[in-house]
Protein backbone atom coordinates (compact mmCIF):
# COMPACT_ATOMS: atom_id res chain seq x y z
CA UNK A 1 0.00 0.00 0.00
CA UNK A 2 2.60 2.24 1.19
CA UNK A 3 4.63 1.47 -2.21
CA UNK A 4 1.52 2.01 -4.33
CA UNK A 5 1.26 5.54 -2.91
CA UNK A 6 5.21 6.56 -3.44
CA UNK A 7 4.75 5.32 -7.40
CA UNK A 8 1.59 7.53 -7.91
CA UNK A 9 3.44 10.54 -6.26
CA UNK A 10 6.31 9.94 -8.21
CA UNK A 11 3.74 9.30 -11.15
CA UNK A 12 2.05 12.79 -10.85
CA UNK A 13 5.64 14.71 -10.05
CA UNK A 14 6.84 13.23 -13.90
CA UNK A 15 3.56 14.60 -15.21
CA UNK A 16 4.02 17.96 -13.58
CA UNK A 17 7.07 18.07 -14.62
CA UNK A 18 6.38 17.29 -18.19
CA UNK A 19 3.65 19.92 -17.96
CA UNK A 20 6.04 22.38 -16.79
CA UNK A 21 8.49 21.99 -19.79
CA UNK A 22 5.65 21.97 -22.22
CA UNK A 23 4.82 25.16 -20.71
CA UNK A 24 8.63 26.34 -21.49
CA UNK A 25 7.97 26.08 -25.15
CA UNK A 26 6.70 29.26 -26.73
CA UNK A 27 3.52 29.79 -28.63
CA UNK A 28 6.35 29.83 -31.92
CA UNK A 29 7.56 26.93 -31.19
CA UNK A 30 11.06 28.08 -29.88
CA UNK A 31 12.09 26.05 -26.40
CA UNK A 32 12.88 28.77 -24.43
CA UNK A 33 14.85 26.34 -22.00
CA UNK A 34 17.92 27.06 -24.35
CA UNK A 35 17.62 30.89 -23.91
CA UNK A 36 17.92 30.26 -20.06
CA UNK A 37 21.07 27.76 -20.71
CA UNK A 38 22.49 29.54 -23.40
CA UNK A 39 21.78 33.06 -22.13
CA UNK A 40 25.14 34.20 -21.90
CA UNK A 41 26.63 32.94 -24.76
CA UNK A 42 23.73 34.58 -26.79
CA UNK A 43 24.59 37.68 -25.58
CA UNK A 44 27.98 37.08 -26.81
CA UNK A 45 26.74 36.38 -30.12
CA UNK A 46 24.73 39.04 -30.29
CA UNK A 47 27.56 41.49 -28.96
CA UNK A 48 29.91 40.29 -31.29
CA UNK A 49 27.28 40.37 -34.30
CA UNK A 50 27.16 44.13 -33.69
CA UNK A 51 30.88 44.35 -33.68
CA UNK A 52 30.85 42.60 -37.01
CA UNK A 53 27.90 44.91 -38.58
CA UNK A 54 29.44 47.81 -37.73
CA UNK A 55 32.96 47.44 -38.80
CA UNK A 56 31.40 46.14 -42.41
CA UNK A 57 28.48 48.92 -42.12
CA UNK A 58 27.07 50.02 -45.84
CA UNK A 59 29.98 51.86 -47.68
CA UNK A 60 27.54 54.19 -49.35
CA UNK A 61 25.44 54.31 -46.00
CA UNK A 62 25.72 58.57 -46.18
CA UNK A 63 23.36 58.09 -49.21
CA UNK A 64 20.24 57.08 -47.01
CA UNK A 65 20.19 60.99 -46.26
CA UNK A 66 18.35 63.34 -49.20
CA UNK A 67 20.94 66.00 -48.54
CA UNK A 68 24.02 64.08 -48.79
CA UNK A 69 22.49 62.47 -52.02
CA UNK A 70 21.67 65.47 -53.81
CA UNK A 71 25.45 67.02 -52.80
CA UNK A 72 27.24 64.01 -54.21
CA UNK A 73 25.35 63.68 -56.92
CA UNK A 74 26.34 67.96 -57.68
CA UNK A 75 29.99 67.41 -56.67
CA UNK A 76 30.82 64.70 -58.99
CA UNK A 77 29.24 66.27 -62.16
CA UNK A 78 31.51 69.11 -61.14
CA UNK A 79 34.16 67.35 -60.69
CA UNK A 80 34.34 65.93 -63.35
CA UNK A 81 34.74 69.04 -65.15
CA UNK A 82 37.35 70.11 -62.99
CA UNK A 83 39.86 67.21 -64.24
CA UNK A 84 38.72 67.82 -67.59
CA UNK A 85 40.31 71.16 -66.73
CA UNK A 86 43.45 70.27 -64.89
CA UNK A 87 44.33 67.35 -67.38
CA UNK A 88 43.96 69.90 -70.11
CA UNK A 89 45.91 72.57 -68.78
CA UNK A 90 48.99 70.59 -67.87
CA UNK A 91 49.34 69.21 -71.38
CA UNK A 92 48.93 72.61 -72.58
CA UNK A 93 51.65 74.19 -70.47
CA UNK A 94 53.66 71.04 -70.97
CA UNK A 95 53.06 71.33 -75.39
CA UNK A 96 53.65 75.43 -74.94
CA UNK A 97 56.70 75.18 -73.51
CA UNK A 98 58.04 71.52 -73.26
CA UNK A 99 59.40 71.72 -69.35
CA UNK A 100 58.09 69.98 -66.44
CA UNK A 101 58.96 72.88 -64.77
CA UNK A 102 56.54 74.72 -66.17
CA UNK A 103 53.89 72.51 -65.02
CA UNK A 104 55.78 72.56 -61.35
CA UNK A 105 55.50 76.75 -61.43
CA UNK A 106 51.66 76.44 -62.80
CA UNK A 107 50.58 73.86 -59.91
CA UNK A 108 52.90 76.65 -57.16
CA UNK A 109 50.76 79.64 -58.64
CA UNK A 110 47.61 77.30 -58.00
CA UNK A 111 48.03 76.68 -54.75
CA UNK A 112 50.00 79.08 -53.41
CA UNK A 113 47.01 80.94 -52.32
CA UNK A 114 45.91 77.88 -50.28
CA UNK A 115 49.13 77.98 -48.19
CA UNK A 116 48.60 81.53 -47.15
CA UNK A 117 44.87 81.61 -46.88
CA UNK A 118 43.78 78.12 -46.32
CA UNK A 119 43.57 78.50 -42.16
CA UNK A 120 42.05 81.97 -42.30
CA UNK A 121 39.61 80.99 -44.65
CA UNK A 122 38.80 77.79 -42.70
CA UNK A 123 38.32 80.17 -39.50
CA UNK A 124 35.78 81.78 -41.95
CA UNK A 125 33.97 79.08 -42.67
CA UNK A 126 33.28 78.25 -39.26
CA UNK A 127 31.82 81.32 -38.32
CA UNK A 128 29.56 82.02 -41.46
CA UNK A 129 27.19 80.26 -43.81
CA UNK A 130 28.83 77.62 -45.19
CA UNK A 131 26.57 77.37 -48.14
CA UNK A 132 26.39 81.01 -48.86
CA UNK A 133 30.21 81.07 -48.91
CA UNK A 134 30.51 77.43 -51.64
CA UNK A 135 27.87 79.05 -53.79
CA UNK A 136 29.70 82.38 -54.50
CA UNK A 137 32.74 80.57 -55.10
CA UNK A 138 31.59 77.95 -57.60
CA UNK A 139 30.04 80.81 -58.98
CA UNK A 140 33.48 82.33 -59.66
CA UNK A 141 35.24 79.24 -60.48
CA UNK A 142 32.94 78.90 -63.32
CA UNK A 143 33.88 82.37 -64.75
CA UNK A 144 37.20 81.24 -64.16
CA UNK A 145 37.15 78.44 -66.35
CA UNK A 146 35.44 79.96 -69.10
CA UNK A 147 37.04 83.09 -69.41
CA UNK A 148 40.43 80.16 -69.63
CA UNK A 149 38.42 78.37 -72.35
CA UNK A 150 37.90 81.61 -74.22
CA UNK A 151 41.51 83.00 -74.42
CA UNK A 152 42.17 79.50 -75.54
CA UNK A 153 39.68 78.84 -78.73
CA UNK A 154 40.92 82.80 -79.38
CA UNK A 155 44.09 81.86 -79.75
CA UNK A 156 45.92 84.05 -77.68
CA UNK A 157 46.58 82.02 -74.74
CA UNK A 158 50.43 82.03 -73.36
CA UNK A 159 51.94 80.78 -70.37
CA UNK A 160 51.73 84.15 -68.25
CA UNK A 161 47.84 83.76 -68.66
CA UNK A 162 47.24 80.71 -67.64
CA UNK A 163 49.68 81.18 -64.68
CA UNK A 164 47.44 84.41 -63.97
CA UNK A 165 44.18 82.21 -64.04
CA UNK A 166 45.84 79.78 -61.99
CA UNK A 167 46.18 82.27 -59.03
CA UNK A 168 42.77 83.81 -59.41
CA UNK A 169 41.77 79.97 -59.26
CA UNK A 170 43.88 79.67 -56.36
CA UNK A 171 42.51 82.73 -54.69
CA UNK A 172 38.90 81.25 -55.49
CA UNK A 173 39.43 77.66 -54.52
CA UNK A 174 40.91 78.66 -50.86
CA UNK A 175 37.66 79.99 -49.66
CA UNK A 176 35.52 76.89 -51.58
CA UNK A 177 37.32 74.11 -49.99
CA UNK A 178 36.98 74.50 -46.55
CA UNK A 179 33.13 76.01 -46.71
CA UNK A 180 32.24 73.15 -49.35
CA UNK A 181 34.22 70.44 -47.35
CA UNK A 182 32.84 71.87 -43.69
CA UNK A 183 29.44 71.59 -45.28
CA UNK A 184 29.74 68.00 -45.55
CA UNK A 185 30.10 67.67 -41.86
CA UNK A 186 25.96 69.11 -41.84
CA UNK A 187 24.87 66.20 -43.97
CA UNK A 188 24.72 63.43 -41.53
CA UNK A 189 24.73 62.82 -38.10
CA UNK A 190 27.59 62.18 -36.30
CA UNK A 191 27.82 58.88 -36.12
CA UNK A 192 28.04 58.83 -39.82
CA UNK A 193 31.11 61.48 -40.80
CA UNK A 194 33.46 59.37 -41.17
CA UNK A 195 31.85 57.74 -43.78
CA UNK A 196 30.81 60.76 -45.69
CA UNK A 197 34.14 62.47 -45.82
CA UNK A 198 35.55 58.99 -47.22
CA UNK A 199 33.01 59.41 -49.83
CA UNK A 200 33.55 62.93 -50.18
CA UNK A 201 37.16 61.81 -51.35
CA UNK A 202 35.96 59.35 -53.33
CA UNK A 203 33.88 61.42 -55.30
CA UNK A 204 36.78 63.94 -55.41
CA UNK A 205 39.41 61.69 -56.40
CA UNK A 206 37.19 58.92 -58.43
CA UNK A 207 36.00 61.64 -60.38
CA UNK A 208 39.30 62.00 -62.44
CA UNK A 209 38.38 57.94 -63.79
CA UNK A 210 36.12 59.70 -66.14
CA UNK A 211 37.42 63.55 -66.29
CA UNK A 212 41.06 62.51 -67.50
CA UNK A 213 39.73 59.60 -69.90
CA UNK A 214 37.11 62.52 -70.99
CA UNK A 215 39.39 64.80 -71.48
CA UNK A 216 42.27 62.79 -73.28
CA UNK A 217 39.60 61.29 -75.84
CA UNK A 218 38.72 64.82 -76.84
CA UNK A 219 41.57 67.07 -76.35
CA UNK A 220 42.06 65.45 -80.31
CA UNK A 221 39.36 66.67 -82.25
CA UNK A 222 38.40 69.66 -79.89
CA UNK A 223 41.72 71.05 -78.05
CA UNK A 224 42.12 71.88 -74.50
CA UNK A 225 40.13 75.12 -74.91
CA UNK A 226 36.29 73.40 -75.38
CA UNK A 227 37.52 71.21 -72.44
CA UNK A 228 37.89 74.64 -69.95
CA UNK A 229 34.39 75.86 -71.10
CA UNK A 230 32.74 72.07 -70.47
CA UNK A 231 34.26 72.77 -67.23
CA UNK A 232 32.75 76.49 -66.53
CA UNK A 233 29.40 74.79 -67.71
CA UNK A 234 29.64 71.82 -64.99
CA UNK A 235 30.09 73.96 -61.95
CA UNK A 236 25.97 74.30 -62.34
CA UNK A 237 25.15 70.90 -61.39
CA UNK A 238 26.97 71.88 -58.37
CA UNK A 239 25.33 75.04 -58.03
CA UNK A 240 21.98 73.60 -58.38
CA UNK A 241 23.26 70.84 -55.59
CA UNK A 242 23.62 73.55 -53.24
CA UNK A 243 20.79 75.54 -53.50
CA UNK A 244 18.77 72.28 -53.33
CA UNK A 245 20.09 71.33 -49.81
CA UNK A 246 17.15 71.19 -47.40
CA UNK A 247 17.59 73.25 -44.29
CA UNK A 248 15.30 71.73 -41.95
CA UNK A 249 17.46 67.98 -42.51
CA UNK A 250 20.99 69.89 -41.93
CA UNK A 251 23.00 68.55 -39.34
CA UNK A 252 24.81 72.29 -38.05
CA UNK A 253 27.31 72.63 -35.47
CA UNK A 254 25.75 73.63 -32.50
CA UNK A 255 28.39 76.10 -31.32
CA UNK A 256 30.14 78.27 -33.58
CA UNK A 257 33.23 79.74 -32.30
CA UNK A 258 33.81 83.34 -30.83
CA UNK A 259 36.37 85.27 -29.96
CA UNK A 260 39.89 84.74 -29.37
CA UNK A 261 42.10 83.97 -32.56
CA UNK A 262 40.45 81.43 -34.43
CA UNK A 263 43.99 80.46 -36.36
CA UNK A 264 45.96 80.21 -33.43
CA UNK A 265 43.19 78.42 -31.11
CA UNK A 266 43.58 75.19 -34.22
CA UNK A 267 47.30 75.15 -34.13
CA UNK A 268 47.13 75.01 -30.59
CA UNK A 269 44.26 72.61 -30.82
CA UNK A 270 46.52 70.21 -32.85
CA UNK A 271 50.02 70.66 -30.85
CA UNK A 272 47.82 69.44 -27.87
CA UNK A 273 46.82 65.92 -29.80
CA UNK A 274 49.61 63.27 -30.57
CA UNK A 275 47.50 61.71 -33.00
CA UNK A 276 46.79 64.83 -34.85
CA UNK A 277 49.56 66.39 -34.91
CA UNK A 278 51.65 63.32 -36.14
CA UNK A 279 49.02 62.78 -38.82
CA UNK A 280 49.81 66.14 -40.07
CA UNK A 281 53.19 66.26 -40.18
CA UNK A 282 53.62 63.07 -42.11
CA UNK A 283 50.18 64.56 -44.29
CA UNK A 284 52.92 67.40 -45.10
CA UNK A 285 55.79 65.94 -46.22
CA UNK A 286 54.16 63.30 -47.95
CA UNK A 287 51.74 65.78 -49.67
CA UNK A 288 54.45 68.31 -50.50
CA UNK A 289 57.18 65.32 -52.41
CA UNK A 290 54.83 62.31 -53.32
CA UNK A 291 51.57 63.88 -55.12
CA UNK A 292 52.83 65.87 -58.04
CA UNK A 293 52.15 63.51 -60.72
CA UNK A 294 50.31 66.00 -63.27
CA UNK A 295 53.98 67.68 -62.88
CA UNK A 296 55.71 64.36 -63.27
CA UNK A 297 54.24 62.83 -65.71
CA UNK A 298 53.06 64.50 -68.85
CA UNK A 299 57.28 64.53 -69.54
CA UNK A 300 57.36 60.79 -68.45
CA UNK A 301 54.47 59.98 -70.46
CA UNK A 302 56.19 61.77 -73.18
CA UNK A 303 59.58 60.17 -73.12
CA UNK A 304 59.24 57.21 -71.98
CA UNK A 305 55.84 55.98 -73.00
CA UNK A 306 55.76 57.52 -76.33
CA UNK A 307 52.72 59.62 -76.61
CA UNK A 308 52.10 62.67 -74.16
CA UNK A 309 48.77 61.79 -74.11
CA UNK A 310 49.60 58.58 -72.01
CA UNK A 311 49.48 60.98 -68.99
CA UNK A 312 45.42 61.18 -69.76
CA UNK A 313 45.02 57.63 -69.57
CA UNK A 314 47.27 56.98 -66.62
CA UNK A 315 45.82 59.74 -64.57
CA UNK A 316 42.15 57.91 -65.38
CA UNK A 317 43.70 54.61 -64.39
CA UNK A 318 44.78 56.14 -61.30
CA UNK A 319 41.22 57.57 -60.67
CA UNK A 320 40.08 54.09 -60.43
CA UNK A 321 42.41 53.30 -57.83
CA UNK A 322 41.31 56.42 -56.26
CA UNK A 323 37.54 55.50 -56.24
CA UNK A 324 38.87 51.75 -54.62
CA UNK A 325 41.03 53.42 -51.92
CA UNK A 326 38.33 56.00 -50.69
CA UNK A 327 35.69 53.41 -50.72
CA UNK A 328 37.56 50.92 -48.60
CA UNK A 329 38.36 53.72 -46.08
CA UNK A 330 34.45 54.55 -46.48
CA UNK A 331 33.53 50.91 -45.51
CA UNK A 332 34.85 51.64 -41.50
CA UNK A 333 33.32 53.57 -39.15
CA UNK A 334 36.65 54.63 -37.17
CA UNK A 335 39.49 54.97 -39.33
CA UNK A 336 42.83 54.25 -37.82
CA UNK A 337 45.84 55.64 -38.33
CA UNK A 338 47.51 52.00 -38.64
CA UNK A 339 45.14 52.41 -42.16
CA UNK A 340 46.89 55.99 -42.59
CA UNK A 341 50.14 54.69 -42.59
CA UNK A 342 49.46 51.52 -44.78
CA UNK A 343 48.43 53.31 -47.68
CA UNK A 344 51.12 55.60 -47.29
CA UNK A 345 53.33 52.88 -47.77
CA UNK A 346 51.61 51.32 -50.63
CA UNK A 347 51.34 55.16 -52.30
CA UNK A 348 55.73 54.74 -52.28
CA UNK A 349 55.76 51.46 -53.32
CA UNK A 350 53.62 51.73 -56.77
CA UNK A 351 55.25 55.31 -57.34
CA UNK A 352 58.66 53.87 -57.83
CA UNK A 353 57.07 51.12 -59.88
CA UNK A 354 55.62 53.55 -61.83
CA UNK A 355 58.47 55.80 -62.32
CA UNK A 356 60.77 52.83 -63.77
CA UNK A 357 57.87 51.25 -66.19
CA UNK A 358 59.03 50.95 -69.44
CA UNK A 359 55.75 51.00 -71.17
CA UNK A 360 52.19 52.54 -70.54
CA UNK A 361 51.04 49.22 -70.10
CA UNK A 362 53.23 48.36 -66.88
CA UNK A 363 52.87 52.33 -65.64
CA UNK A 364 48.82 51.00 -65.79
CA UNK A 365 49.45 48.36 -63.61
CA UNK A 366 51.51 50.41 -61.36
CA UNK A 367 48.39 53.21 -61.27
CA UNK A 368 46.08 51.41 -59.25
CA UNK A 369 48.18 51.04 -56.36
CA UNK A 370 49.03 54.17 -56.63
CA UNK A 371 45.55 55.60 -56.91
CA UNK A 372 44.59 53.38 -54.37
CA UNK A 373 47.55 54.24 -51.51
CA UNK A 374 47.11 58.30 -52.91
CA UNK A 375 43.05 58.50 -52.34
CA UNK A 376 42.99 56.03 -48.83
CA UNK A 377 45.43 58.35 -47.30
CA UNK A 378 43.74 61.57 -48.01
CA UNK A 379 40.30 60.02 -46.71
CA UNK A 380 42.31 58.60 -43.96
CA UNK A 381 43.03 62.00 -42.84
CA UNK A 382 40.11 63.85 -43.62
CA UNK A 383 38.13 61.12 -41.15
CA UNK A 384 40.89 61.26 -38.58
CA UNK A 385 40.68 65.33 -38.22
CA UNK A 386 36.97 65.13 -38.04
CA UNK A 387 37.02 62.02 -35.57
CA UNK A 388 39.70 63.87 -33.14
CA UNK A 389 37.96 67.44 -33.38
CA UNK A 390 34.65 69.71 -31.85
CA UNK A 391 32.08 70.14 -33.97
CA UNK A 392 32.74 73.58 -33.92
CA UNK A 393 36.41 73.26 -34.94
CA UNK A 394 35.51 70.80 -37.77
CA UNK A 395 36.01 73.59 -40.76
CA UNK A 396 39.14 75.18 -39.62
CA UNK A 397 40.84 71.25 -39.04
CA UNK A 398 39.63 70.87 -42.33
CA UNK A 399 41.46 74.15 -43.89
CA UNK A 400 44.63 72.84 -42.12
CA UNK A 401 44.42 69.51 -43.79
CA UNK A 402 43.55 71.23 -47.07
CA UNK A 403 46.63 73.64 -46.71
CA UNK A 404 48.85 70.44 -45.65
CA UNK A 405 47.89 68.54 -48.84
CA UNK A 406 47.19 71.34 -51.70
CA UNK A 407 49.33 74.42 -50.06
CA UNK A 408 52.43 71.89 -50.22
CA UNK A 409 52.14 72.04 -53.75
CA UNK A 410 54.16 75.45 -54.45
CA UNK A 411 56.89 73.56 -52.61
CA UNK A 412 56.73 70.01 -53.94
CA UNK A 413 55.58 71.10 -57.69
CA UNK A 414 58.57 73.26 -59.01
CA UNK A 415 61.19 70.65 -56.85
CA UNK A 416 59.55 68.24 -59.35
CA UNK A 417 59.98 69.94 -62.06
CA UNK A 418 63.29 70.42 -61.96
CA UNK A 419 64.19 67.07 -61.27
CA UNK A 420 62.40 66.02 -64.33
CA UNK A 421 64.35 68.43 -66.83
CA UNK A 422 67.70 68.32 -65.09
CA UNK A 423 67.70 65.11 -63.70
CA UNK A 424 65.66 62.45 -65.17
CA UNK A 425 61.32 62.27 -65.48
CA UNK A 426 61.73 58.95 -64.00
CA UNK A 427 63.44 60.21 -60.52
CA UNK A 428 60.87 62.70 -60.84
CA UNK A 429 58.26 60.81 -59.62
CA UNK A 430 60.33 58.12 -58.15
CA UNK A 431 62.13 60.42 -55.15
CA UNK A 432 58.45 60.96 -53.93
CA UNK A 433 58.47 57.30 -53.26
CA UNK A 434 60.90 57.10 -50.87
CA UNK A 435 60.08 59.94 -49.15
CA UNK A 436 56.73 58.26 -48.71
CA UNK A 437 58.04 55.23 -47.70
CA UNK A 438 60.41 56.47 -45.44
CA UNK A 439 57.65 58.51 -43.90
CA UNK A 440 55.82 55.59 -43.72
CA UNK A 441 58.26 54.19 -41.57
CA UNK A 442 59.27 56.65 -38.85
CA UNK A 443 55.23 57.20 -38.44
CA UNK A 444 55.16 53.51 -37.71
CA UNK A 445 57.82 53.65 -35.25
CA UNK A 446 56.59 56.97 -33.72
CA UNK A 447 52.66 55.09 -32.69
CA UNK A 448 54.22 51.98 -31.64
Amino acid sequence: MLRRRHFAQAQVARETKRRQEKDEIDRSGRDTRRRVHLGVETRRLTTLTEVVDQKHASVFRSLKYFNARLFFVGLLLSNIGTWLQLTASSLLIYRLTGNAADLGYNVAFQFLPMLLLGTWCGALADRHNRRRIALISQALLAVQALLLGVLDLSGVINVSMVYALSLLLGIIGAFDNPARRGLVTELVPQEDLPNAMSLNTAVMTGSRIFGAAIATALIGPLGTGWLFILNGLSYAAMIYGLTGLRKAEMYPATVRPAGGSPVREVFSYVAGNRRLLTMFLVYVVVSTFSFNFGVALPKLADLNWGDDRAFGWSMSVIGIGNLIGALLTARQRVVSLRWFVGNIALLGVASIGMAFATNYWIAFLWSVPLGIGGAAMIAAGNAISQQESPPDMRGRLLALTAVAFLGSTPIGGPITGLIADMFSPEWSLAYGGVIALVCAVVAALAWR
